[in-house]
């Protein structure tokens, strides 16, 4: 039985697709061995989010072709879609796929074995019309899994080289995101997480009026369901009908990862992003008036092009008063390929690091905040079956998205508990199990 071994870098959206590639392996009589052993196939799933994301890349290629010199090595991913020659370069990769057509992966990687030269099948993303509606073969053993429901993006954010990665917009038919649901739910998952690379344009492509809404709802009929939860959304993308669909059935997760990107209206405008402070700031009070106790985090991108000294005082400011549960915080990194690479004052590497640091302490301090507002309440905790390290520890999430750990044991993995939170703890709260 030949032996293959996955390794990924980057989004959750990839982290999907590496495990459709799993499954079409197991298909086809492959084991699945883990990438530090020898392997006959070794397949890397790149991010190029950042030139961070594409040297790691390189580097876990390199480590791949030192393990077993005869192997098939495959790439695949965001790093090889814009950037196949430089991959193509690197002597020892056999197989080049980007961002569609990975369902020939296994196709491709058999000819490269008894073929002499490299297979590169790297197309041209911007002319894909349709989802690569790969099914997820074999559901891996967690207690939330992701549905990736969208592929593709039409923002053009200056700092962003994604859309050129993905391509145009492309839907799942809702039939198909029924169908890899009930699949989820009857292995076994208790929580589905939908996702995508521009979730909220969700159906824009497709004729007639579909929407995220319908989507949700689709999931939403499936018997046996536990939680719902929705990926990363741009804020003017929330429609009232989601926010609806979030009061009136409870298995909808009170959790939006809504990214601000930037705190001050000069730079939105310098990113291309299509919002502005006050009509950000009024979306978000719009959605806590009407669901009691939602988790709201965001993403905050630090020392862009321009940003001085005041628009990153205006940034902390607004941040303070947003009251986020939990921000992720990247400093720009420049990317060629995007505008702006090559934007004027650009920030120096050591003011980008210090304003990440004052960014980061005020969003630990929120995220605090946001915890112990629930301090001496009872919530509903799913607990995880693939997080326990200690014996006599469990943990878990509420549905508004607080990591919560309790005394228990691996009988509660995959269960539903009430949880009275009693203090805070590593990265959430401790609790002591009611019900």
């Amino acid at each position: 039985m030949p032996r293959v071994a996955f390794t990924t870098l980057g989004c959750k959206v990839n982290q999907f697709e590496t495990e459709v590639m799993e499954g079409l392996f197991k298909q086809r009589g492959y084991e699945m061995v883990s990438f530090d052993q020898i392997a006959d196939v070794y397949v890397i799933n790149t991010c190029s989010v950042t030139h961070l994301g594409e040297k790691k890349s390189r580097q876990i290629i390199r480590r791949a072709i030192r393990l077993n010199q005869e192997a098939v090595v495959a790439v695949a991913g965001c790093y090889a879609q814009v950037s196949p020659k430089e991959i193509e370069a690197i002597e020892g990769v056999k197989v080049i796929v980007g961002t569609q057509d990975r369902h020939r992966i296994v196709d491709l990687v058999e000819q490269a074995v008894t073929s002499s030269c490299s297979v590169n099948a790297v197309t041209n993303i911007m002319k894909a019309e349709h989802f690569e509606d790969i099914p997820l073969f074999e559901a891996p053993g967690r207690t939330r899994a992701f549905l990736k429901i969208q592929e593709g993006c039409t923002n053009f954010c200056t700092y962003c080289i994604i859309p050129y990665a993905r391509g145009p917009l492309r839907s799942r038919p809702l039939a198909s995101i029924s169908r890899e649901a009930e699949k989820l739910i009857a292995a076994g998952f208790k929580e589905i997480v939908l996702t995508g690379i521009h979730l909220g344009a969700y159906g824009r492509d497709v004729e007639g009026e579909i929407t995220l809404a319908d989507a949700v709802r689709a999931v939403l009929d499936i018997e046996g369901l536990v939680r719902l939860r929705l990926g990363s959304l741009e804020s003017i993308e929330i429609s009232d009908e989601l926010i609806a669909l979030m009061k009136q059935d409870d298995r909808l997760c009170s959790h939006l990862h809504l990214p601000l990107q930037a705190g001050d209206n000069t730079v939105l405008k310098a990113m291309n992003r299509h919002y502005t402070l006050v009509e950000y700031q009024k979306l978000i009070n719009n959605i806590r008036n009407q669901i009691n106790d939602i988790a709201i985090s965001t993403d905050i991108i630090v020392g862009f092009p321009g940003e001085t000294p005041e628009m990153f005082n205006n940034a902390l400011a607004f941040v303070e008063k947003m009251n986020f549960s939990r921000m992720h915080i990247f400093p720009y990194s420049r990317r060629s390929g995007t505008p702006a690479a090559e934007y004027p004052d650009q920030v120096p590497e050591e003011e980008k690091k210090r304003r990440v640091q004052l960014m980061q302490d005020l969003a630990e301090r929120k995220a605090a905040e946001f915890q112990q507002k629930f301090l001496n309440k009872e919530l509903t905790v799913l607990f995880e079956m693939e997080s326990q390290k200690n014996d006599n520890i469990i943990d878990g999430l509420t549905e508004n998205y607080i990591r919560v750990y309790a005394s228990g044991n691996k009988g509660m993995q995959g269960k539903s508990y009430r949880v009275l939170l009693q203090k805070p703890y590593r990265d959430g709260m401790w609790g002591e199990i009611v019900d």
